[in-house]
């Protein structure tokens, strides 16, 4: 397969805006688990100081758990979270790379939530989010009260291979090639495959129960152009697999994933696919609010989504108003 040039690819306005203002991203609930009776059910949250994770605990929160919420490194924005004085919650400042840090968290936990976040992905990165998702695990499989791990990965580790404009529609059961991601140093997609990919093999050989949720990209307040996942956008786009999640939906999934008995396996989880030239203008506006638009144009096509989210959208569609219950 030739190497993805951005100068051979045909869609002109939006993509070129995308590439623009992507610069640095291109190539070059009822209260009860099913899963168990809620009464004193302690819930670990991992990282409880990025964005998802603080989101976590507060939902948790009201829907009656208490918390274990282990912060990587950023103790002090876990204190300063709304929810740090609630005496359901104990804050832990742990270490990814550091395998008791991350026990001591996770002892006496029915049930652990983990995500990974970093400002910035390279080849040592790949390497500090796969030992640190190897570290989790062990400590779910040697906690004999975990029932049930939420892994947080990305669409990144399901969209990114050689033959990808050959392939049907992308599910949840597809992988991004590693090599591929070398070869075009995609480190936020290597980081996310990897690292999954080891979760799931001690999981399945510690029998723990894991269910991963690869969420698009998380539309943030300060969206910025130098977001990894954003790595590669351009190609994306016109892959028809460049989609974007809001916060709610991404925890609603969470909950729904862990409270439910008949989740299993991965779910993919976005709201919403740019596939439109108004849709990738926008985007990129998000990324460069000072950016002038571009004129309008007739000849500008739509992109055909190739990705779905069918699976979580059934399991959620099953637990219904649930997850509006003390809400």
């Amino acid at each position: 397969m030739a190497p993805l040039l951005f100068a051979d690819i045909s869609l002109v306005s939006p993509l070129s805006y995308l590439r623009c203002f992507c610069s640095s991203s291109s190539l070059l609930f009822p209260m009860a688990p099913s899963i168990g009776s809620q009464e004193a059910k302690t819930i670990c949250v991992m990282d409880a100081s990025s964005r998802i994770g603080a989101a976590l605990v507060d939902r948790l929160l009201r829907r009656g758990y208490t918390i274990h919420a282990a912060a990587f490194g950023r103790g002090d924005q876990a204190k300063a979270a709304s929810w740090s004085e609630s005496k359901r919650v104990r804050i832990f400042r742990s270490d990814p790379l550091d395998y008791h840090s991350i026990a001591d968290a996770v002892r006496g936990c029915s049930g652990v939530f983990y995500s990974f976040d970093t400002d910035s992905y390279d080849e040592f990165m790949v390497e500090v989010e796969v030992r640190a998702a190897h570290n989790v695990l062990e400590a779910c499989a040697q906690a004999d009260t975990v029932e049930r791990v939420v892994f947080t990965s990305s669409v990144t580790a399901v969209i990114w291979k050689e033959n990808r404009k050959l392939a049907e529609d992308v599910d949840e059961r597809d992988w991004s090639e590693p090599n591929f991601c070398r070869k075009f140093k995609l480190w936020h997609a290597l980081a996310k495959t990897l690292s999954e990919k080891t979760a799931w093999a001690l999981a399945m050989d510690r029998s723990v129960n894991m269910v991963s949720v690869n969420s698009g990209l998380l539309i943030e307040t300060e969206l910025s152009p130098s977001n990894s996942y954003l790595k590669g956008a351009p190609e994306m786009y016109e892959d028809g697999v460049l989609v974007t999640v809001e916060l709610k939906l991404l925890i609603d999934a969470h909950i729904c994933i862990f409270e439910s008995a008949d989740a299993f396996g991965r779910y993919l989880c976005f709201n919403h696919a740019i596939c439109r030239p108004e849709d990738a203008v926008k985007l990129a506006q998000m990324l460069s609010p000072l950016a002038p638009s571009p004129p309008p144009s007739d000849e500008l096509r739509v992109i055909q989504e190739r990705i779905q989210s069918k699976k979580l959208n059934k399991l959620m569609l099953e637990f219904g108003d649930e997850l509006q219950v003390a809400e």
